[in-house]
């Protein structure tokens, strides 16, 4: 009798540091996914007003308020009693409502150092990964994923050609042709390289033009002006007329 209330004791002992970690699990899967998911909300809106205004649209803004509703959606049973979440769900069945005619307040920024490229670059970086992300959990369907892909890959096109028409027009106005051709040249070679260069062939022709320009440009530097004196013109006035034969042993 003794060794079964032994054996029922370990058991029970067993059985309850079994329970344990079976809820220490749940709680760690459930804060795991809470994380996640927060911060997967967090992306999306910062997504939603940092990109630079030449690359959001209404149907890109609708996307990124969809893909947060869901996640929030997803998010409010895991972090009941957020105010916060509450509220933010309001403000995007409001925005969503709004159809195409959702207000897009993101300001256009000129793009012309590294840094404000690649801080752009990282963005639409993060666009893809959210978009492949939904996918694979089902809120957005494999059409649709595939065309805003492809646009993604036509908005990192676009930053390239701002970028060195942007570098290239600010060495002109530092009085650098050389730099700025460099530049120019960079993104005529950008487009070209494009699968489909067709719809950048405005911004081609721009380039073509700013690269003529710069080598216009560091021609005219290269080339020394006659009316400024060189050291051999004015070694030349160095010599009297009586010494022509001096001219003609220098030339």
């Amino acid at each position: 009798m003794i060794t079964g209330l032994i054996l029922a004791g370990v058991f029970l002992l067993v059985g309850i540091v079994y329970t344990i970690q079976i809820v220490e699990k749940g709680n760690l899967e459930k804060a795991r996914k809470r994380a996640d998911l927060t911060d997967r909300c967090r992306r999306c809106a910062e997504l939603s007003e940092g990109l630079p205004g030449q690359m959001m649209t209404p149907a890109l803004k609708l996307l990124l308020a969809r893909l947060e509703l869901a996640l929030s959606e997803r998010l409010r049973p895991l972090d009941k009693g957020n105010d916060k979440l509450s509220a933010r769900l309001q403000t995007l069945q409001a925005e969503l409502a709004k159809g195409e005619a959702i207000e897009v307040r993101n300001v256009p920024r000129q793009i012309v150092t590294e840094a404000q490229a690649k801080e752009s670059r990282f963005m639409l970086e993060d666009l893809h990964a959210q978009i492949v992300r939904a996918t694979k959990d089902g809120l957005i369907d494999q059409a649709e994923a595939k065309r805003w892909v492809q646009d993604i890959q036509r908005m990192l096109a676009i930053l390239h050609i701002e970028f060195f028409t942007g570098l290239g027009k600010l060495a002109l106005q530092q009085n650098q042709p050389q730099r700025a051709r460099l530049a120019f040249e960079r993104g005529i070679q950008h487009i070209r390289r494009q699968p489909a260069p067709a719809p950048y062939q405005s911004q081609l022709k721009q380039l073509e033009a700013l690269l003529a320009h710069a080598d216009a440009l560091v021609l005219k530097n290269e080339v020394p002006k006659t009316d400024e004196p060189n050291e051999l013109a004015e070694g030349m006035k160095a010599f009297d007329d009586e010494d022509l034969w001096k001219k003609n042993n220098v030339y």
